[in-house]
């Protein structure tokens, strides 16, 4: 199953629809057996800009009740058993970056910036990134992309272990597509299984819990309202 994100003209800023369309995209995949693996694409120059900030200022000023779609969207990637692909060009902003924790697969072009400015816009980091970021690329490096907002480019994010290869962008769709292809191919119950016990789900979700009352706390902040303006 392909999910590509597609409102380039706003660099794939995610809506509610469109985290809702993901999540639901991302249980049907998992209900249906003839689904082997999952990949992720944007359309455009930008992988995408991160959550749309109109969302996060109607948030802030308590206009939306319902559960977060950004957060029910995090909470089903982190729970997918079945193996999940990126392929990544340009900016790769907040949950755009946070996501690829939860791929088993990323490719990155050139162009590939990932950046996790949550401190900017007085938030607090999410998708169990907290926690999954630092056991990754280590604590000095997580930090300075948490709390300075640095983005981290192709190269070093290959050479930190967040992705397995940087290709042209010609080649990006081909490279990652190719790769699903391969993980097809794969018994999928022994894929399932290798995923599971490579990932640490309880302690996942608990953090994903603790960051998303956080993070709720913080929406309502004049710090937050403050930075959204």
């Amino acid at each position: 199953m392909t999910l590509t994100l597609q409102r380039p003209e706003k660099k794939n800023a995610l809506t509610g629809g469109m985290y809702d369309a993901m999540s639901n995209a991302l249980k049907q995949a998992e209900a249906d057996p003839s689904v082997r693996v999952i990949l992720f694409q944007g359309d455009g120059d930008s992988f995408t800009a991160g959550n749309d900030l109109a969302d996060f200022a109607s948030q802030a000023r308590g206009e939306s009740a319902v559960d977060s779609p950004a957060h029910r969207f995090i909470d089903t990637i982190s729970k997918a058993g079945k193996p999940i692909v990126a392929a990544v060009q340009g900016n790769a902003v907040g949950v755009g970056t946070t996501m690829l924790l939860h791929c088993d697969l990323v490719y990155l072009a050139e162009t590939a910036r990932l950046i996790t400015p949550f401190v900017n816009l007085a938030l607090v980091p999410e998708a169990a990134s907290s926690w999954l970021l630092p056991l990754r690329i280590g604590h000095a490096r997580a930090y300075a992309m948490f709390a300075l907002g640095e983005p981290m480019d192709a190269q070093g994010a290959q050479a930190s272990g967040l992705a397995n290869a940087v290709v042209p962008q010609a080649d990006l769709r081909k490279k990652a597509h190719d790769a699903a292809i391969a993980l097809t191919k794969r018994p999928a119950g022994s894929l399932s299984m290798t995923k599971a016990l490579m990932r640490e789900q309880q302690r996942i979700a608990a953090q994903i819990a603790e960051e998303g009352v956080l993070f709720k706390q913080r929406l309502t902040t004049p710090e937050a309202r403050e930075a959204f303006a």
